[in-house]
């Protein structure tokens, strides 16, 4: 279970290095379109388009920062290791799904099998921390029972 947990941590530093890697290039491409547009004859448009590539720079720059996160918090998880109760880091086996609490990076697929990775702080993630094997627990009308820890 050991290598279950480091292998759905790497898809989690993947998805996260993907979202830096897409941030980077736009602000990359949006600071060469500005540079790359002249002032033209009607400064008003030559202004408005600065703005909208400075605004859409800045997007990015907090998509950015936001990854950076991400990637602390994921960096803080001990992948090896079992505990008894769902903690970060943690692999839970539900008879509704399996969840791997550490950051919300949506649908994880590993060996044929589907995790869902949600963050401590989600909604689930607060009904999943603390819990053990057997506990149960409802969220949006289903039940789910937690077959197993890691």
């Amino acid at each position: 279970m050991g290598d279950l947990k480091k292998e759905l941590h790497q898809l989690c530093v993947n998805h996260v290095r993907k979202i830096m890697e897409a941030a980077e290039l736009a602000i990359a491409d949006a600071q060469r379109a500005s540079t790359d547009d002249t002032k033209s004859s009607a400064g008003d448009k030559y202004e408005t388009g600065r703005e909208m590539m400075q605004q859409e720079t800045n997007r990015n720059m907090a998509q950015l920062n936001e990854a950076n996160k991400l990637l602390v918090a994921l960096n803080r998880i001990n992948t090896t290791g079992v505990s008894m109760h769902a903690e970060s880091g943690s692999v839970i086996i539900t008879n509704n799904g399996n969840f791997y609490l550490a950051i919300s990076a949506g649908v994880l697929t590993l060996n044929g099998k589907t995790f869902f990775a949600v963050s401590p702080a989600s909604p689930i993630g607060n009904l999943l921390n603390g819990k053990k094997a057997g506990d149960e627990f409802a969220l949006n009308g289903k039940r789910y029972k937690i077959e197993s820890v890691v």
